[in-house]
């Protein structure tokens, strides 16, 4: 009996040593360059590294070390976290079709939107760029434009296109070649 209270003593002493480890670095970027810094990374095995980075994302993540970059997945496979061992790190997230919608990296934000099709609409960046997108019932894109005040404007018959026409008057045919030139 003594032996068995010895073992949950200190299993249960490691499962606090991990809380804290989640606690304290839980907002502490990049993740693992500071995990490392500190001495916890080399004391954790797999299933407790899996575990620490589960309860940070508070969702079931699994983690690949390669040496010098370190990938978190999420259950359905995706990049939510990646870090260099420079400390470059980017976290991303998804929506429930699986299209990326957020990335964060040490410089600069994405962020990014998409209709019932999975097309994208939108996408706005950090830098202040963004670009928008349209498209027809039949999911072809008939206008784009972005945030420099260049736009594309698109026609189909059915599903072919047969004509753009761009921000600088050039109509294009549907081989992509200029057939006029200049503002109409």
């Amino acid at each position: 009996m003594k032996k068995i209270i010895r073992k949950i003593l200190k299993e249960d002493r490691r499962q606090m040593f991990l809380d804290k480890i989640v606690q304290y670095m839980n907002n502490d970027l990049p993740f693992f360059y500071n995990l490392k810094d500190y001495g916890f990374y080399e004391q954790l095995s797999e299933e407790e590294l899996n575990y620490v980075f589960s309860n940070i994302f508070e969702e079931t993540v699994s983690v690949r070390d390669y040496g010098d970059t370190i990938y978190v997945d999420n259950e359905n496979g995706d990049f939510i976290y990646s870090e260099y061992d420079n400390g470059v790190w980017a976290k991303y997230e998804y929506d429930e079709n699986g299209n990326q919608i957020y990335i964060e990296d040490s410089d600069s934000w994405g962020k990014y939107e998409y209709d019932e099709n999975d097309n994208e609409i939108y996408e706005e960046r950090s830098d202040g760029f963004w670009q928008k997108w349209e498209y027809d019932e039949n999911g072809n894109l008939i206008y784009h434009e972005n945030s420099n005040g260049i736009w594309q404007k698109y026609e189909y018959v059915g599903n072919r296109r047969i004509y753009y026409e761009d921000s600088d008057g050039k109509l294009f045919d549907e081989k992509n070649n200029i057939y006029k030139w200049g503002r109409t």
